[in-house]
């Protein structure tokens, strides 16, 4: 049976509007309108923090035809097949979405997941002219409008303290935890994990390589505890907002040599930390395709990456180097140290979902414990 959808336009920040259909919960929000160009993984990319204030535009055309797993979770307490505990993206922007679903593990339809979390869901929006003007003006705010509302264009209007600007929150702030938590305690070496926004599969990766995982808050001073060696998580927004976290990484650095390893927003602290500057891109990285090499070799990796905001390598200390550069536009995808077991990645190496050629990061940070 078909189910009649209701009427929903988005607004951009500059006026131009797209009219589609809603699948999801009918709410009107306001978030950073990005594209992701996986072709799979809309459980996974939901579910990640790093998606928190924005509205997910997925590419590939038809969306929902596998459904959604169901929410359990592992005796450690992590989610088996999401990334979080709920849902963090604003919206979900499809062209075609399929009310049928056909998969072994899925119990429930995409739909019916963003209905039961009140997250919008919006189909028939000609996703490829959408995108197509977010890579030429770079992403932007908008805003879903319900109902006949046609004379509306304004992306900001009726929106009682909505935000209207994505990069004026420190979301880092909203996502991470709010107390410490431990993971495959007594297993002998201890890696404090700062906690950006976390994905629940970089937490996984890490209890599998046998240690004890001590997951604390982004502001966290951990640097008086007994451990390893230190993880920097991934997390959405602005790493500019987050002095708090950079302060307490250079005060480490300063004190220790212990190994330190960062992924996506993680690279861009220990950026900060190494006296670099950020710039925000102009489209940003979202997708399991991006082709990164590694510095000084002629190896290459396709990676799954999700960030908007990048390192200018130029502005690094001189005790710091490139360790990885993305192969289509030149931007920065992990830094090193010269001297100090301290490095990053901007890819997302436990790639959940997404290519997994890079989950070697993991143990180059295990072996350096």
């Amino acid at each position: 049976m078909t189910i009649k959808m209701k009427d929903v336009k988005l607004v951009l920040q500059d006026g131009t509007t797209f009219q589609g259909k809603s699948f999801g919960y009918d709410k009107q929000v306001v978030g950073e309108v990005v594209f992701n160009t996986a072709m799979m993984g809309y459980p996974e990319s939901l579910t990640d923090p790093s998606y928190a204030g924005q509205m997910m535009v997925l590419t590939y055309p038809l969306v929902g035809n596998y459904g959604v797993p169901p929410f359990t979770t592992e005796d450690n307490g992590l989610a088996t097949f999401m990334e979080s505990d709920k849902i963090y993206a604003t919206a979900l922007i499809v062209s075609d979405y399929s009310e049928q679903y056909s998969h072994w593990n899925a119990v429930e339809s995409l739909g019916d997941w963003l209905k039961r979390e009140q997250v919008p869901g919006v189909t028939g929006i000609d996703t490829r002219q959408l995108t197509k003007v977010l890579r030429e003006h770079g992403v932007m705010m908008g805003r879903l409008v319900f109902g006949d509302n046609s004379s509306d264009t304004s992306y900001t209007s009726d929106t009682s303290g909505a935000i209207e600007d994505y990069g004026s929150v420190n979301w880092v702030e909203r996502v991470s935890c709010k107390d410490i938590i431990r993971y495959n305690e007594g297993a002998g070496r201890k890696v404090v994990l700062v906690d950006c926004g976390v994905k629940q599969n970089i937490i996984r990766c890490l209890i599998r390589r046998g240690v004890e995982v001590i997951r604390v808050p982004w502001n966290y001073d951990y640097t008086a505890m007994e451990f390893d060696g230190l993880f920097l998580a991934n997390g959405p927004g602005d790493p500019d907002r987050c002095v708090a976290a950079v302060d307490i990484l250079k005060k480490q650095m300063s004190m220790s040599r212990k190994p330190i390893c960062g992924i996506c927003m993680g690279n861009q602290l220990m950026g900060k930390a190494a006296g670099a500057t950020i710039y925000k891109l102009k489209y940003g990285h979202r997708s399991h395709n991006q082709p990164v090499q590694e510095v000084g070799t002629n190896r290459c990796y396709v990676t799954s990456q999700n960030h908007g905001y990048a390192v200018d390598t130029a502005t690094l200390d001189k005790d710091w180097r490139e360790l990885f550069v993305n192969m289509n536009d030149g931007s920065n995808e992990g830094i090193r140290h010269q001297t100090n077991p301290w490095f990053s990645s901007q890819f997302h190496p436990e790639a959940c979902s997404g290519p997994v050629d890079t989950e070697f990061m993991f143990d180059r940070f295990i072996e350096a414990l």
